[in-house]
């Protein structure tokens, strides 16, 4: 009885902290996008789970057990379609959250910023074990080229690709460890999210003017949670649109032929969210230099709040930043375009000026903070 009591005085404390947490009172809809990986987070998880109870983690019967769940259970369809295209929505709404902290400085909350990194990467690390489970060409070739860059690593590179395929090409034992792994790896998400709310809860929210005082915050519950609602109905109904009229929009049509290791597709490629990557690793002529530039490229974030140099937490109003963001992300959106096209003149050297760039944003932000600090002391 007295258990009962505790574990109810908790629930209500925690309830109390999540719907009365202190909210700055002039944050803007790009602030929904945290509650927007939320929900995403809980569709791929749920519609995860009812496509395990029909799919079968074998190279024999995987692809034929896909197209079982597209023609004979009820719903399949729309479970895998909504699995499918979630995770292009989750990785839509983490590039904003992550663009809006870059904006506006956000990465100063240095717990939130390194927790919602390693969120990142192990978001990343889930999608592609999920891209290889339906077994189609692009699954199989695109497990081949990924997990063959760990033979670029000297000396243990080819032992670490044999410990990964459980033998001595991508094979029945890889397609089950990597679906034992795509499985675990949401729930780690969800406690790595717990972790990063927690921290948000240390630091407080940051807003689009970067003060930091308790004067002009209210209650979340139900100025904001009200907004989160109406974003939550806006990207459902989008999806469902999506899935209903556009389900394969964002997919790669070689995924239609189940795998053959004896075809390779004409061009490999990734899913869209990982093609800014897959452009800075084909830029480097040597292979473990490209590799290299593929694992910064994704880490590169985490050196953001080592910065600090600016007299104001956010920027985002100062011109010279604003061109610096902006022209980053039409790098981003050029390096995507690039990772589609084949490696050929003038694609290859396009991607090798654009992978300059995208690192030489990380270098110049830094200069760029130090000449607002002389100009507004």
């Amino acid at each position: 009885m007295k258990m009962n009591i505790n574990s109810m005085n908790l629930i209500k404390k925690m309830k109390k902290m999540i719907l009365m947490l202190p909210t700055p009172i002039n944050i803007n809809i790009l602030w929904n996008f945290g509650s927007l990986l939320g929900i995403c987070l809980t569709i791929q998880i749920i519609t995860g789970l009812f496509l395990s109870m029909h799919y079968t983690s074998h190279i024999n019967n995987a692809f034929n057990s896909i197209i079982h769940i597209m023609h004979d259970i009820n719903y399949g369809w729309l479970m895998r379609l909504i699995h499918m295209n979630g995770a292009s929505f989750f990785f839509f709404c983490m590039f904003i959250h992550i663009g809006r902290g870059i904006y506006f400085n956000s990465y100063f909350l240095y717990l939130p910023w390194y927790t919602g990194s390693l969120i990142f990467i192990l978001t990343m690390a889930t999608a592609f074990l999920g891209y290889v489970l339906p077994w189609g060409q692009m699954s199989f070739w695109g497990a081949t080229v990924i997990t063959n860059l760990m033979s670029a690593i000297p000396m243990v590179g080819n032992n670490i690709v044999i410990w990964l395929w459980g033998g001595f090409s991508v094979n029945n034992a890889t397609l089950n460890r990597f679906y034992s792994l795509h499985f675990i790896m949401p729930f780690i998400i969800l406690m790595m999210i717990l972790i990063h709310l927690s921290t948000l809860h240390i630091t407080g929210s940051n807003n689009p003017l970067g003060t930091n005082n308790n004067l002009y915050k209210i209650p979340f519950h139900i100025y904001f949670t009200i907004k989160d609602i109406q974003g939550f109905m806006l990207m459902i109904i989008i999806l469902l649109i999506l899935c209903s009229f556009y389900p394969y929009t964002l997919g790669d049509p070689e995924n239609f032929n189940m795998a053959n290791p004896m075809i390779t597709p004409i061009h490999i490629q990734p899913e869209w969210y990982f093609l800014f990557a897959y452009a800075i690793l084909r830029s480097i002529p040597n292979k473990l230099g490209g590799v290299i530039a593929l694992l910064f490229s994704v880490m590169i974030i985490m050196i953001l709040p080592l910065y600090n140099m600016n007299k104001f937490q956010s920027s985002a109003y100062y011109p010279l930043n604003q061109i610096s963001f902006w022209g980053f992300v039409n790098i981003m959106i050029m390096l995507t375009w690039i990772g589609m096209k084949p490696i050929e003149f003038p694609f290859m050297m396009i991607g090798q000026i654009m992978t300059i760039l995208y690192f030489s944003y990380y270098l110049i932000n830094p200069i760029i903070f130090k000449k607002w600090n002389k100009m507004l002391m």
